[in-house]
């Protein structure tokens, strides 16, 4: 069900937002495990690093659909929930790095080109959810 707040925009119900939370966590664990294997695969040093950010495009958008099928989400819930489950991701990612960085790889430059990777991949992901969404009220 979606409710709406004071001026109409969409909310999520508690279950929708718990479920964008957990799936944001998975995710992002995903995405370091990933992260991980690539960087020691040498697939983040040089030029092989734009090959990387350009596929996280096209690899991102199942993942767009794949929160709203599973959060059952209505299409003006989508940016809203997108949102959540991204933050979650970030905050995963700013405690990685801060406090687990050999989650990433043992190499310094490893954590760094991780971290950055998924940075990159949580501005694709809230940019395609906007692009993705039918209806984006921005005033």
């Amino acid at each position: 069900m979606v409710t709406q707040s004071i001026d109409g925009s969409p909310r999520l119900s508690t279950e929708q937002a718990a479920l964008m939370a957990i799936c944001g966590v998975a995710l992002w664990l995903a995405a370091a495990v990933l992260l991980r294997w690539l960087a020691a695969a040498g697939a983040l040093d040089g030029s092989m690093r734009l090959y990387v950010y350009f596929l996280t495009i096209p690899g991102t958008v199942p993942f767009v659909f794949a929160l709203r099928r599973i959060g059952k989400l209505s299409a003006d819930q989508l940016i809203p929930a997108y949102s959540l489950a991204t933050a979650m991701a970030l905050l995963c990612d700013g405690v990685a790095v801060a406090w687990f960085p050999s989650l990433y790889g043992a190499n310094p430059d490893h954590v760094r080109l991780a971290a950055a990777a998924i940075l990159w991949g949580a501005g694709v992901g809230i940019f395609l959810a906007f692009a993705i969404a039918p209806k984006v009220r921005l005033g």
